[in-house]
């Protein structure tokens, strides 16, 4: 394992999730902002690894490898953190949308990568766009600090709600004729 400033920041994504989490459930007023910008740092760190692996020439496997699932991984953490703090269907449903998209989206890339096709779904602008207002959502969400500003997590989660699904219509697109081709199992 190369370890390179991109990859780094990628393990320190890892890193802060459980403290983002503790963060989270601490019984003090100050601590929906202390989470909100420990989610806040670890998204960052995931805008600048790629630009720095990029920028650097320090891309390897293994920050192909780590940076998406640090990624998933801390997304998944605070839309299961967010379900059970606002305990209602209006979060729980795009929770469980983006969570599955990620799984689905996952698991095609992966059986494209097998029959050499993965490049046909490479990461998209819509997914790029998708993910920053995810990211934004969240973060409002998990600080909820007046109800204005929770109504404004509201409305991001639903634009990215729009967007998980438009991404995942556009892969599933973009990978359709190879995962109805029968002739080649």
């Amino acid at each position: 394992m190369p370890l390179n400033i991109p990859n780094i920041l990628s393990l320190l994504r890892l890193f802060l999730i459980p403290i983002f989490i503790v963060a989270f459930y601490l019984p003090y007023s100050w601590a929906p902002f202390a989470a909100a910008m420990i989610f806040f740092v670890a998204g960052v760190t995931d805008w600048l690894d790629g630009m720095l692996a990029r920028k650097l020439g320090q891309t390897s496997r293994f920050g192909a490898f780590i940076d998406p699932v640090a990624d998933k991984v801390l997304v998944a953490a605070a839309l299961i953190l967010i379900t059970e703090h606002y305990h209602n269907i209006w979060i729980t449903i795009p929770a469980v949308t983006m969570i599955a998209r990620e799984i689905i989206i996952s698991a095609l890339r992966e059986w494209m990568a097998e029959i050499g096709k993965r490049a046909s779904v490479a990461v998209s602008w819509v997914g790029k766009v998708k993910t920053v207002s995810q990211m934004f959502a969240l973060w409002v969400l998990v600080w909820r600090y007046d109800d204005w500003m929770i109504w404004l997590g509201y409305g991001a989660l639903y634009v990215a709600t729009i967007l998980t699904y438009w991404s995942m219509i556009q892969y599933l697109a973009a990978a359709k004729d190879d995962l109805l081709d029968e002739k080649n199992m």
